[in-house]
C-alpha cells in the first residue's frame, strides 16, 4: 500500500507540514492550493523539497468550477487550467483533481460536461499530466460517484481518470459494492476520511468534521475492502478537514494519519476472501486488568494509602528491593511507587501523585509489541534489578505505561517481585469490591481523537457514541473503547476550554491522565455504609437530585431515602439499573467511583453533570 496525505490535513507552514509528512513515513503528499499560494517558495523549490525529503508529489489541487461553463466562463476555465498544468510540472506532480462543479452558473448538459473533459484531456497530455475527476457530495449536478464514473468511462481517454473519496461516498450513503463497477486501470486516486454520523449540510459536514480512519462511523473496511476486491493498487491518500486537527500538532497528526491507513489495511486484509494477508499482528485482547500504578512520594502515599483502605484495600505485598507497595481488594491490585529513582519518580515529580502505569494480561505479549511497532507507538524500557522480571510497556496517554503481562504468568510476577505482608484486620476493612469497572483519562481537547486511534488501533476494542456532558462552566465531550468482554474498558474525556473540571485537571495535573478509576461491586448499599463506616468520605449529591429521580422512575421513597443517605447516584435502561457513588480527590487529582451493575452496559452518563456540579462546588481552592 502507498500512503499520501493532503497538506491541509494538519497544522502549520508548509515545510513544516511535508516535514511532519516525511517523519511520520508516508510515500506521497498532496499539495493544497492554498498552502502553496503562502508559501515563500516557488512551485520548483517545493517540488525539490519534497523529492529531498523522500517523498512524491502525488496530486495537485482542487481546481474547481469547470465543467459545464457557459461562456465566457468556459474560456476562462481552460485558461486557468492550463496555467495549473504548467504549475504542476514546476511543481513535479502530473495529477490534477478537478471537483465536480457547484457554479450557479454551470449547465446540468452531460454531453456538454463529456466534451469539456475530452477537450482539457487532450490539453493535460499535450502537457504531460492526468486529470482526475471527484464528485463532491454537495456538487450542483454531479454528486455521487456513479455518475462520476459514467463520465469517466464515457470521456474515455487515458489522461482522464477518477478519484474517489470515501468521505463523499459514504456521507451519502453510497453503497460501496458500487465501487466494483469501477474499471481499476482508470482510478487515479483514493481519498480517505472518516466521520461520524450527523445530521447537517454535506459541506458544513465536510470542512470541519472528517477525521481519520478509525475515528469516526463511516464503514471505511467495507469501502477499502470493495477498492482491494477491484485491483486498485495505487495511493491510498488522507484528505482530511478538521478544525481540532488544524490546532494540534502537526506531527502528531501527521502520523495518526499513517497509523489509522496501517490500520486499515490490516483491516482489509481480515476480510473474508480478502485480496491481501493481513499485515499486522492481531489487536491486543486484554483479558484482565492486572494492576494500577500510582506514582507517589512519601507524603502523597500516606493521602493515598489512606483513601485506599477507607475502601477496604489492605497491604499485601511489598517490593523485595524498591520502595513499592502492592494493595488488594477482591481481583483489584493498585501498586504504589515511592521508589526515589526511574520513571515513576520522573513521572511524580511532573504531574505528582497519580496513575503512571496500568499492567494489562494479554495472550501473546510478543505479538502486541510486535503491532505497537508496527503502528508506531513507543515502547518503553528501564533497568531492572538483579532477579527482577523485565515486564515489557508502551507509552500511552500522557506519557503513562502500558505494561503487558503474559497470561498465566501474573502470579508469578507477584511472587518473584513481592514479599507478602500480613494484615489480620485486612478482611474487616473490606468493603466488597471485586474488579476495575473501567478507568476515566482526561486527555487536551486537540489529543481527544488521537487518544480514541490509539486504543482502536492497537487493543481489540470498539468506540462508544461520542457524547457531550454539561459541566458548570462549559461542555465536556466524553466517548469509551470497551473489549467486547468488557475486561478493558476506557472513558475518553476532554473539554476546548480551561474553566470546566476536565480543564481544571489538566493544568492541577500538568498534562493528560487518569482523572478516576470505577470499582465494581455486588451490593452499592452494603459497600457504601461499609466505607462510610471506615471514615470515607463521599460526594455529596443535592437531594433535589433525588426528588428528580422519583418522579422520573417511580422509585419507592425506602429506596429512595436509603440512596440519599448515602449519596448514591441512579440511572436506568429499560430494566437494566446502574449504581455509583464517589469518593472526595486524592490530591485534588485522582477520585474513585464505586459502581454496581445490573445488566447495565453504560457509564452513567445522566449523572455526570450532577456529579461534575458537586465536584466543581466542594472547594473554592481546587477542582474538586
Amino acid at each position: 500500500m502507498l500512503t499520501s496525505i493532503a497538506t491541509v490535513s494538519i497544522s502549520g507552514t508548509l515545510d513544516e507540514k511535508l516535514q511532519a509528512i516525511a517523519a511520520a513515513g508516508y510515500d506521497g503528499v498532496e499539495i493544497f492550493e492554498a498552502d502553496l499560494l503562502t508559501s515563500p517558495r516557488t512551485p520548483r523549490e517545493i517540488g525539490g523539497k519534497i523529492r529531498d525529503l523522500g517523498l512524491e508529489c502525488v496530486l495537485f489541487q482542487p481546481f474547481r468550477d469547470f465543467e459545464g461553463m457557459p461562456e465566457p466562463w468556459r474560456t476562462r476555465a481552460f485558461d486557468r487550467a492550463e496555467r495549473k498544468f504548467a504549475l504542476m510540472n514546476e511543481l513535479g506532480t502530473d495529477l490534477l483533481l478537478i471537483c465536480s462543479n457547484c457554479s450557479p452558473h454551470s449547465l446540468f448538459d452531460r454531453g456538454r460536461i463529456i466534451d469539456d473533459f475530452a477537450a482539457l484531456a487532450e490539453r493535460a497530455e499535450r502537457c504531460g499530466v492526468r486529470i482526475g475527476y471527484e464528485a463532491l457530495a454537495w456538487g450542483l449536478h454531479v454528486n455521487d460517484h456513479r455518475d462520476a464514473w459514467g463520465i469517466v468511462r464515457d470521456v474515455d481517454h487515458p489522461a482522464f481518470g477518477l478519484i474517489l473519496d470515501s468521505f463523499h461516498s459514504l456521507a451519502r450513503r453510497i453503497p460501496s459494492a458500487s465501487i466494483g463497477d469501477i474499471d481499476a486501470r482508470k482510478l487515479f486516486m483514493v481519498q480517505m476520511a472518516d466521520a461520524p454520523w450527523l445530521e447537517m449540510d454535506y459541506l458544513t459536514w465536510a470542512r470541519h468534521f472528517r477525521n481519520m480512519p478509525g475515528q469516526g462511523d463511516f464503514p471505511l473496511t467495507d469501502y477499502a475492502t470493495q477498492l482491494q476486491r477491484i485491483g486498485y493498487d495505487g495511493y491510498w491518500s488522507l484528505e482530511i478537514f478538521n478544525d481540532r486537527f488544524r490546532q494540534g500538532s502537526c506531527t502528531g497528526v501527521a502520523l495518526d494519519g499513517h497509523r489509522s491507513l496501517i490500520a486499515l489495511k490490516d483491516n482489509v486484509g481480515r476480510q473474508p476472501r480478502a485480496a491481501a494477508r493481513p499485515t499486522l499482528t492481531p489487536r491486543v485482547t486484554p483479558t484482565r486488568i492486572a494492576f494500577i500504578e500510582f506514582a507517589a512520594d512519601d507524603t502523597e502515599a500516606q493521602a493515598l494509602k489512606q483513601t485506599l483502605t477507607q475502601l477496604g484495600f489492605a497491604a499485601v505485598g511489598r517490593h523485595r528491593r524498591k520502595a513499592v507497595e502492592r494493595w488488594s481488594q477482591g481481583g483489584i491490585n493498585i501498586v504504589i511507587n515511592r521508589e526515589p529513582d526511574g520513571f515513576a519518580r520522573s513521572f511524580d515529580v511532573v504531574h505528582g501523585s497519580s496513575v503512571c502505569a496500568i499492567g494489562l494480561v494479554v495472550p501473546d505479549v510478543a505479538a502486541a509489541l510486535a503491532r505497537a511497532k508496527a503502528l508506531s507507538i513507543p515502547d518503553f524500557e528501564q533497568s531492572v534489578g538483579p532477579g527482577e522480571l523485565r515486564i515489557p510497556a508502551v507509552r500511552g496517554v500522557g506519557g503513562s505505561l502500558i505494561y503487558f503481562i503474559e497470561a498465566g504468568s501474573e502470579e508469578t510476577v507477584w511472587d518473584k517481585e513481592f514479599a507478602a505482608v500480613g494484615d489480620t484486620s485486612a478482611t474487616a476493612r473490606e468493603i466488597g469490591l471485586n474488579q476495575i469497572d473501567h478507568i476515566a483519562q482526561t486527555t487536551f481537547y486537540e489529543e481527544f481523537m488521537s487518544w480514541i486511534l490509539y486504543y482502536v488501533t492497537l487493543f481489540d476494542v470498539t468506540k462508544t457514541s461520542q457524547i457531550h456532558i454539561s459541566d458548570p462552566l462549559g461542555l465536556v465531550q466524553s466517548q469509551a473503547v470497551e473489549s467486547a468482554n468488557k475486561t478493558l474498558r476506557i472513558t475518553l474525556n476532554s473539554s476546548g476550554t480551561q474553566r470546566t473540571l476536565s480543564g481544571r485537571f489538566l493544568s492541577k495535573y500538568s498534562g493528560a491522565g487518569v482523572q478516576h478509576i470505577a470499582l465494581s461491586c455486588d451490593d452499592i448499599f452494603a459497600a457504601a455504609e461499609r466505607a462510610r463506616d471506615n471514615g470515607l468520605e463521599t460526594l455529596e449529591i443535592p437531594r433535589n437530585y433525588y426528588d428528580d429521580l422519583a418522579a422520573r422512575f417511580a422509585l419507592d421513597d425506602e429506596l429512595i431515602g436509603h440512596m440519599a443517605a448515602l449519596h448514591i447516584l441512579y440511572d436506568r435502561d429499560r430494566e437494566a439499573e446502574y449504581f455509583q457513588f464517589y469518593s472526595r480527590a486524592v490530591e485534588k487529582r485522582v477520585f474513585f467511583e464505586i459502581v454496581e451493575r445490573r445488566n447495565y452496559n453504560g457509564y452513567g452518563a445522566a449523572n455526570a453533570p450532577i456529579r461534575l456540579a458537586a465536584q466543581s462546588g466542594f472547594k473554592t481552592d481546587g477542582p474538586y
